[in-house]
């Protein structure tokens, strides 16, 4: 087991990773901006380093800075969390260098991976269902026309590089089609240094699924069930919950063995997602993650599984926590992550928060950083915390989630908890009738929709 664990993010998940290290007993170093001094992660880890000013380019994402912070206080591995350089493979690269340990998977399968291209040609060979697209990047100079029509318009352009939305444009018709493919080639190429897109069918009302896997990289790997993440603005998750409230048992060990599969062909080590759009029954792999999920709670309510702690533990050459067989997924839980936002344009809203009072009970978990008098600074995403709840069935989770919304306080900034409270009394989230699109779709039609 490691000695001494450099967390190298911030926030919720860098207080989460502090958690799992301390309950396997190993000491913790806190790297943080010149504007997360005050942060509770620096304040609970055993150590802390200042690694430069806010901007992430200056801070978090220095790897001077970050394997300097390491030579300091002597710590022998490297957490990524999310974001960041969680999915940088020459970052794995450069820590092995220096005789480090980076927890997450061989820089191999995270640069595999992070290409959508490569990825998709990987998941086809693997026997993983994919959407149907183009075979590689496609630009205006190339038969893109000819392409699309051949897939069928409308048609998704995405960039082959990065994620979170940008670098993506949907083509309606051959007039769009130019013109999408510009914008999102501009996109990727400032998003990601990347000017690379191709072309996927463009789903109508398709669900937003991802399989949660765990691999030791040696030829072992099991799921841990599905999340169903297709409550989505600007295709930025915002709830998600588990199990799927369209899959059934048998739909859900099919696409489960097909991802667990996959990953022991490519010895897969450590956590993993890999996402579908799932519509009329058929699953269309989109891409897959390479590192642990900001909702990866759901899975841990369901399954009592430490995701956290198992990547840390199979990190260091432990085994898996159990066998496929052995893995069961226990009554249903949400996840709402809740933004300092307005609830209705979505402007960031970063300040200081004067009252906050998190709720509680059974089956209530808050992941969460803040705390009265914490100043949410204006530099990262605006993430307050996520409300994950828990119930024996889908009616009480729903039912827990509207008492636990209702019991939450954070005044000071304005948050997306009237949005939620909104959503939970609604019909069709009630009745799991919903697609990715649907609350693009709710919000267009609702002048103010957390007014209730």
């Amino acid at each position: 087991m490691f000695d001494k664990i450099l967390i190298a993010n911030r926030g919720e998940i860098a207080l989460r990773i502090l958690r799992a290290c301390k309950e396997l007993g190993i000491a913790t170093v806190a790297v943080h901006s010149t504007a997360d001094a005050d942060a509770m992660h620096v304040r609970l880890s055993d150590e802390s380093v200042c690694i430069g000013p806010p901007p992430s380019k200056d801070s978090y994402l220095n790897v001077p800075a970050l394997l300097a912070a390491c030579e300091i206080t002597g710590a022998d591995a490297v957490h990524p969390g999310y974001g960041f350089l969680s999915e940088n493979a020459r970052f794995a690269e450069i820590l092995s260098e220096h005789n480090l340990h980076f927890i997450g998977p061989k820089a191999e399968h995270i640069r595999l991976m992070g290409d959508k291209i490569e990825a998709k040609k990987t998941a086809k060979k693997l026997g993983i269902p994919v959407v149907p697209g183009s075979d590689g990047a496609v630009g205006p100079d190339d038969d893109a026309l000819g392409i699309a029509r051949k897939i069928g318009f409308p048609v998704l352009v995405k960039a082959a590089a990065g994620g979170g939305g940008r670098g993506m444009k949907v083509a309606h018709s051959e007039a769009d089609l130019l013109m999408a493919l510009s914008t999102a080639a501009n996109e990727a190429k400032s998003a990601f240094g990347d000017a690379s897109v191709y072309l996927e069918k463009y789903l109508q009302k398709p669900r937003h699924i991802e399989i949660q896997i765990l691999g030791d990289g040696r030829g072992g790997a099991i799921h841990l069930g599905e999340r169903d993440c297709s409550l989505q603005r600007r295709h930025q998750k915002v709830w998600e919950e588990g199990p799927s409230p369209v899959l059934s048992a048998a739909a859900r060990a099919k696409i489960g063995e097909t991802c667990a599969k996959a990953m022991r062909e490519m010895k897969y080590l450590g956590v993993g997602t890999i996402e579908f759009l799932f519509e009329d029954g058929e699953f269309y792999f989109i891409e897959m993650n390479t590192r642990i999920q900001v909702e990866h709670p759901v899975t841990e309510s369901i399954t009592d599984i430490d995701l956290v702690l198992e990547q840390i533990r199979i990190a260091a050459g432990g085994e898996l926590p159990a066998r496929q067989e052995e893995v069961q997924v226990i009554g249903h839980a949400i996840e709402c992550r809740i933004n300092a936002e307005n609830p209705v344009t979505f402007r960031p809203s970063p300040g200081r928060i004067l009252q906050y009072h998190p709720p509680g009970g059974l089956g209530v978990r808050i992941d969460s950083a803040v705390y009265q008098g914490y100043t949410i600074p204006p530099y990262y995403d605006s993430l307050v915390g996520k409300l994950i709840v828990h119930g024996k069935t889908r009616a009480e989770c729903l039912m827990r989630l509207r008492r636990a919304l209702d019991e939450m306080v954070v005044e000071g900034i304005e948050t997306t908890l009237p949005l939620f409270r909104a959503l939970v009394r609604e019909d069709d989230i009630i009745n799991g009738d919903y697609h990715i699109h649907w609350l693009e779709q709710y919000l267009a039609g609702k002048a103010e929709p957390a007014a209730k």
